[in-house]
């Protein structure tokens, strides 16, 4: 399968790999010694607190949900297309077989696929995980962003925003990997543009437990504070002190640039409210709708 091809879209990759593996989705028992990890897997950390809860209600109930792997190339070993949590929870409660669902002719690239897809669509991925699995689809697939969100159901601004997470530091990504803060404390930090304070709050999130509110307030002043570039007064318009003074008010307010534009009548015209990244944008709408 050529990178034109998959290009195409996420849909076009899943209809040709299920087109080509009908005899596949048979759920069959299988040696859980003979799977190997997913080397697409998205997941990068497994709670072992809720592992070993998962292998508690599998020894008692049986596992109701069948995994998915692929057949390696005759080697007798499988590897995890779908399950990889479910399957260390099988492994712990000391069962020798799983149910597996069986894919088989599977080229590289159809296993990243799908792999990534089926892990994308599981809503227990953490949010870095999930930025992660979408650049891989970007990246390997050249995927468009909007082709990923009607594929997960999600919007394009929503996955803009999480591709942003990438943009922090390392140990920013792994606390939110391991939980150590939410993703609304990462957005609020992604929406201060200095690094040095990103990674001060950051730490004072952890130590003095602020809040998502916390972090949106110190980013809003942020934008207050930052210098203002005079504007030199355009030829014709009628930019009067009053106009100018409810301009900076508004700034001030809404913690971003604002352009009051009289129009050609005494009495209409326009404001402009400019935003510089999405989370800037949702920032900036919250307080409008308040």
């Amino acid at each position: 399968m050529s990178r034109k091809a998959l290009g195409r879209g996420i849909d076009s990759l899943i209809t040709k790999v299920r087109d080509n593996d009908i005899s596949g989705d048979m759920v069959q028992k299988i040696p859980v010694g003979s799977i190997i990890p997913n080397p697409y897997q998205p997941r990068r950390i497994f709670d072992e607190e809720k592992l070993t809860e998962l292998a508690e209600s599998i020894k008692a109930g049986g596992l109701l949900q069948p995994i998915t792997v692929w057949r390696n190339n005759g080697d007798g070993q499988y590897t995890v297309l779908a399950g990889e949590r479910r399957l260390r929870a099988c492994k712990l409660a000391g069962l020798a077989e799983i149910d597996a669902i069986i894919r088989k002719d599977l080229s590289d690239e159809q296993k990243l696929g799908l792999s990534l897809i089926e892990n994308i669509q599981r809503e227990d991925l953490n949010a870095v995980d999930t930025a992660m699995a979408y650049r891989q689809l970007m990246d390997k697939f050249s995927v468009s962003q909007a082709d990923i969100a009607s594929r997960v159901g999600k919007s394009r601004a929503a996955v803009s925003n999480t591709l942003r997470l990438l943009e922090l530091d390392a140990d920013i990504r792994q606390g939110i990997q391991a939980g150590v803060i939410t993703e609304g404390h990462a957005r609020a930090l992604i929406s201060i543009p200095d690094s040095s304070k990103r990674r001060e709050f950051y730490q004072r999130i952890i130590s003095e437990k602020l809040t998502v509110r916390d972090i949106e307030g110190f980013a809003q002043g942020f934008h207050k504070d930052r210098p203002r570039v005079p504007k030199a007064p355009r030829a014709g318009s009628r930019r009067t002190p009053e106009v100018l003074a409810l301009e900076s008010e508004l700034e001030k307010t809404l913690g971003t640039k604002v352009e009051v534009c009289p129009g050609p009548g005494p009495q209409n015209g326009r404001i402009v409210v400019h935003y510089f990244s999405f989370d800037d944008l949702d920032r900036v709408t919250r307080i409008i709708k308040k």
